[in-house]
């Protein structure tokens, strides 16, 4: 009895058991169908019955600033070219493949046009956009601290292998503006036009149309020590137009020096230059001492803030008459012939028993930032369309210094003298047309020659880079003789002949816009007056030799009375 009682009890639990079982089965199995009912209703709702894949956003990336596009044959199953396409373009992709040998091809979106690219030029992160890894200098370039301003890291030579770290920016051909670097033990920033990704190419000279050959064994009859030509770099420097500066290309210009009596009389100039035909004025904003207290003086030389000449607002509304006027203005920056500079920094002066001048030398990279520095506060104070640099050299005495073993001239980076020049305004040139003005240049008569000079300049390698070369072939310094300042018209007209020679050396000449003299000669002992038909000989001298650029009338003392005398000069069309 006991036993058929136990086992009715077993029987009863089993039963329970079977039953929540069932249930639960019965349970899961109706959840399921509600939820395919839902996802059938959904599917439905949504009119589709398959999973739509997802356009993805890529940009283009490449070692190189294009890359091949292809369409899928399917005939043949190859890929076919088809066009090119930028780096650093938005793309969108369905991340649909088709593999071709040992490479993979996706599927691109490009303004609704279907194309396939290979998969190693898609990136999704903008950083990775430039893929290459090393360059090589073709053309000596600064190294930037970074990629904003002008500070001065370090510099490197023509040939060497730099390490690329990573990029600013491109621009809509995935051209790269600067590249960030590694070179040696340090870091820094390099202008990409300067690079190339070969290193034979890197190690040549640019010789088309026979460019490198003019210049390669040009040299004097006795060594000046101011460098070789065929170590310059003749390469095309692309000249900017800026579309709210044009550059004056036929200048009809006086001086101004930075005087107290000149800045507070310039009503006086203004009338004579707009009466006459001046479209441009060359005022001084630093000859040693600076036209006005300029801030950034305040970091590199304070010998200079604390003497200068003008007050800000004073110089600010001399300048701002001249613009006002429809004069293109020029700032005159003395770089080099600078002791106002050399006595804050006597580490950056050229040590020599043979000069006891305080002359910073053109290797320090110091000096070069100090320049530049001026030249793009005084654009943004006073809005110059242009800045000229005078004494961008070496001294007169260069050879006397070379020839004394004991001269430190403070070469940091191995270069010479003409390297040093050429190297400055390619910092310059970069610089200041990121401003959105020209860069003009003084050079010695002398330059006209076919030699590389004692103090480093040498007109091919200058006219290259700058957008207006200004030389100085003033009459009373071509010999002694009377002839030379008596006969203007003949002494600036020979001259002239060799500078336009100078000018087809080179693919990309600057502008030749000439100093002529506005002083009376000889300036050790006047005898000659220098009236309004001196000036318009010189200026026909130029122009029949075959330079078109203008001229520059040259009076230090920026004298009223002489230019009353001469402005009929300016009237004429030469």
């Amino acid at each position: 009895m006991c036993v058929i009682l136990i086992i009715g009890d077993n029987m009863s639990d089993r039963t329970r058991r079977t039953k929540k079982k069932k249930l639960k089965i019965g349970r899961i199995i109706i959840a399921l169908v509600i939820c395919i009912i839902i996802i059938l209703a959904v599917t439905k709702l949504l009119g589709s019955t398959t999973v739509k894949i997802i356009n993805k956003n890529y940009y283009i990336s490449s070692t190189t600033n294009s890359v091949q596009l292809y369409s899928y044959n399917e005939e043949s199953e190859k890929m076919e070219e088809t066009e090119i396409i930028y780096r650093g373009t938005k793309v969108k992709s369905k991340d649909q493949k088709k593999i071709i040998g040992d490479i993979s091809y996706v599927e691109i979106t490009i303004e609704e046009k279907k194309y396939y690219i290979n998969e190693i030029n898609l990136t999704e992160d903008e950083k990775n956009i430039v893929l290459e890894k090393e360059k090589y200098v073709r053309t000596s370039a600064t190294i930037y601290q970074n990629e904003q301003d002008y500070k001065i890291a370090s510099f490197v030579k023509k040939g060497n292998k730099i390490d690329i770290l990573g990029y600013d920016k491109i621009d809509d051909q995935g051209l790269v503006n600067m590249y960030k670097i590694k070179y040696e033990d340090m870091e820094g920033w390099v202008y990409a036009k300067y690079l190339v990704d070969a290193e034979n190419e890197a190690k040549g000279n640019y010789n088309e149309n026979g460019i490198y050959d003019i210049h390669k064994d040009r040299k004097y009859s006795r060594e000046l020590y101011g460098g070789k030509a065929s170590t310059l770099d003749y390469y095309p420097y692309e000249k900017p137009e800026f579309k709210d500066n044009p550059l004056l290309k036929n200048a009809k210009a006086m001086y101004l020096n930075a005087g107290a009596n000149v800045i507070s009389n310039i009503d006086k100039y203004l009338e004579i230059a707009t009466s006459s035909g001046v479209n441009a004025i060359v005022v001084d904003l630093k000859d040693g001492a600076l036209a006005y207290p300029m801030e950034i003086a305040k970091e590199y030389s304070m010998t200079a803030y604390n003497t200068a000449i003008n007050s800000y607002d004073d110089y600010k509304n001399a300048i701002d008459k001249i613009k006002n006027a429809g004069i293109y203005v020029i700032g005159r920056i003395v770089v080099f012939n600078d002791s106002h500079y050399g006595k804050d920094h006597p580490e950056d002066c050229i040590d020599s028993p043979v000069s006891q001048r305080l002359w910073p030398s053109a290797f320090s990279r110091g000096a070069w930032e100090y320049n530049v520095a001026l030249a793009k506060q005084a654009i943004d104070d006073m809005g110059f369309n242009e800045i000229q640099y005078d004494y961008v050299r070496f001294p007169e005495d260069a050879y006397n210094m070379s020839q004394n073993s004991n001269t430190d001239f403070k070469n940091k980076y191995n270069e010479e003298k003409a390297e040093a020049v050429q190297n400055f305004l390619f910092y310059a040139a970069d610089q200041i047309h990121k401003e959105g003005v020209y860069l003009s240049v003084d050079v010695f008569g002398e330059c006209s020659g076919t030699y590389v000079t004692s103090y480093g300049q040498y007109w091919p390698a200058i006219s290259n880079i700058v957008d207006v070369i200004s030389s100085m072939p003033y009459t009373d310094h071509f010999g002694r003789n009377i002839d030379t300042w008596t006969n203007a018209y003949q002494t600036v007209n020979n001259w002239a002949k060799g500078a336009v020679e100078r000018q087809t050396e080179i693919p990309t000449p600057a502008i030749a816009r000439t100093w002529i003299t506005a002083y009376d000669t000889p300036y050790w002992n006047p005898t000659v007056t220098y009236d309004a038909t001196k000036i318009s000989d010189q200026a026909r001298a130029l122009v029949d030799a075959g330079l078109n650029g203008g001229f520059i009338t040259w009076n230090s003392a920026s004298n009223l009375n002489k230019y009353n005398q001469i402005k009929s000069a300016f009237s004429k069309d030469y």
